[in-house]
């Protein structure tokens, strides 16, 4: 699971892959219901765009935005079957979380030590995720949030590393970048196929 990871402040990585401009994000150090960058594609208008979503996806039927502390990963597993995930799933709200890396407990020592993950070519990554919007109640605003997809990862040489040696081994899906337009183009079924160890770049402690 991922509750923590920096969002990107590569301006000229994000223009490169999807011509857009990064936006300023007041934290780089991102936590659940905290604001991080992610790239989406609205398939009513087929424009792609990029903004601030906060970190824990708020299904339309949220009561309060509190919600978001306990939404923030979705496992590919049961993504379809979840209420809180399925809608965005189903209406194919996929998104791409920006970041220069992400952060998991390592057990090797015998304590948990916070470690961060990041691509071994020091680029930033694009992790699958799921977005969806809510309204909050009081003041009418529209909050767009946002979930990343996990995996089991017992084979992956990095991610079986982390987390207690007793726990099962999952792990974020950053994806290589000849996949971003695939991930925000997909199909239920698409999407699904691409949640795989084979669809993340190498990765390395840092």
């Amino acid at each position: 699971m991922c509750v923590q990871y920096l969002t990107t402040v590569n301006t000229d990585w994000v223009k490169t892959h999807f011509d857009l401009d990064l936006p300023a994000s007041p934290a780089h150090d991102v936590f659940p219901t905290y604001p991080g960058a992610i790239v989406l594609k609205s398939h009513n208008t087929g424009r792609t765009a990029t903004g601030l979503a906060r970190f824990g996806l708020l299904p339309s039927w949220a009561k309060e935005e509190t919600f978001g502390r306990k939404t923030y990963n979705a496992r590919a597993e049961t993504v379809s079957e979840k209420p809180s995930y399925k809608n965005a799933w189903i209406k194919r709200h996929y998104a791409l979380a920006l970041a220069d890396a992400f952060y998991e407990p390592c057990y090797e020592s015998g304590a948990a030590v916070r470690t961060a993950v990041k691509q071994a070519n020091n680029e930033p990554m694009a992790i699958a995720s799921i977005w969806d919007t809510w309204t909050e109640p009081e003041t009418g605003e529209l909050i767009v949030s946002f979930s990343m997809l996990t995996i089991e990862a017992s084979n992956h040489p990095v991610m079986k590393r982390m987390h207690k040696p007793e726990d099962e081994k999952r792990s974020v899906v950053p994806l290589r970048p000849e996949l971003f337009n695939a991930w925000l183009n997909a199909t239920p079924e698409e999407a699904q196929a691409l949640l795989q160890l084979e669809s993340i770049p190498e990765l390395v402690l840092a």
